[in-house]
This record gives C-alpha cells, structure tokens and sequence, in this order.
C-alpha cells in the first residue's frame, strides 16, 4: 500500500502481521529490552521490513541503530523511514541522489482521541478538516492530517536536524489527487547546503482500515 504513494526510486517492504516468536536481529536486542509484547513485535516487524528493502539497494543485513530523536540511522547515502500500526508496519528507503527527502506514516483510519486535533491544527485547518469530513465521510480526515504531519516530520528533520510541531507547517489536502502540501511555518534551512525547506509534498493512500501517508522529493 504504502508503495502507491511514492516515486518508483523509493524501495517498500510493508507487512500486515508479525512472525510469531521472532528474535531481534543482532545488534537491536537492547533498544526493545523490558518492552511489553505489543512493542517488541512492531519493532522487530518493521525493523526486518528497513533491511528487506536495504538489501534491495545492496546494502548487507545490520543492526538498524537510533539517532538523538530516535530516528532510525541509515548507511551512508540512503534516506529511509520507518512506520508502524496496529496490523501494520512499513518501511521505505532510497538512495540521496534519487530522493533527498523521504518520511512515511501509518495510522488507523479511525478518530483521533479527544482533544488532540485541536492540539495539531492551525488556523484554518479546522475547517478544511470539517469540509472534507461532509464531502468525504469514510475517511478519519484529523486522522490522516495528523499522519501527514508525521511524515512531513520525518523527512524534514534528517536535512535540518530540528525539531518541527505540529503547529508549524499548515496542510492542504486535495481528497481527489490523493496529495497534500505542508507550507512550513518556519525557518527552512538546512544543513546539507540545499535550498531552504519552505513546501514539501506528499501523497496519501486509505484502505484496509488504515490510512498512510508519505512525502518524497526528488
């Protein structure tokens, strides 16, 4: 599902349930230690989906290792994310030169808890979200803004290294096209020399009870 979001350069590996009894792979045994069940299946589900697709690229099976904001470390010269859900885990990663940025998300098509979309939303996102909640109504439309604001996250800050809220990039969804675009509400620069962050891009897909999100440049 998740590969219907993204440009052809960008390699996907996606799965719907775990491996039951599955070890974590050498290496990633104490980034899980003393986490409930729930969690070490997710982890170790989506971490085997991360090196399934770096094999794609030629990329020998390692421990997938954290940075600062416990973002997955990838080998030199490949951007890549990592999600996962309930019934659901993902990975995508590409080379630099083919995609710069690349962030993806899953949620459950489903509400958000009570008093989170006021807490992610800008001015007139809240009515955006209410027009297509009347012209669009199987989809969890909070639901999907908030995984678009993840993703955004997640490509934004491997080239910047800071810290994005959710109060400080403004989304458009178009519900037609499947895209949406962030207007970032902040300083844009980065640290690899590029040109400042201002919009980034993205394409969403919703299906089987869930919704996903990714942003891709190219």
């Amino acid at each position: 599902m998740i590969g219907t979001t993204l440009p052809s350069a960008v390699v996907t590996v996606e799965a719907f349930d775990d491996v039951p009894g599955e070890p974590p792979f050498p290496g990633e045994e104490d980034l899980i230690a003393g986490a409930v069940e729930s969690r070490r299946r997710e982890f170790i589900t989506a971490r085997r989906c991360a090196r399934a697709a770096l094999r794609a690229l030629g990329h020998p099976d390692a421990p997938i290792r954290p940075g600062p904001r416990r973002e997955p470390l990838w080998p030199p010269g490949i951007t890549g994310s990592i999600t996962h859900c309930a019934g659901y885990r993902a990975a995508a990663v590409a080379r630099t030169t083919d995609v710069p940025l690349l962030g993806v998300d899953a949620e459950p098509n489903g509400p958000l808890p009570e008093g989170i979309a006021e807490s992610i939303t800008v001015p007139g996102e809240p009515e955006m979200l209410d027009r297509l909640d009347r012209s669009h109504p199987g989809t969890h439309w909070a639901r999907l803004l908030f995984s678009a604001k993840e993703s955004v996250y997640k490509a934004w800050f491997p080239v910047t290294r800071r810290w994005l809220g959710f109060e400080e990039a403004r989304l458009t969804i178009d519900p037609a096209a499947g895209t949406f675009t962030a207007e970032l509400l902040v300083d844009g620069a980065r640290i690899d020399g590029g040109p400042p962050l201002t919009v980034l891009n993205g394409r969403f897909a919703v299906g089987r009870s869930l919704v996903l999100t990714a942003v891709s440049s190219m």
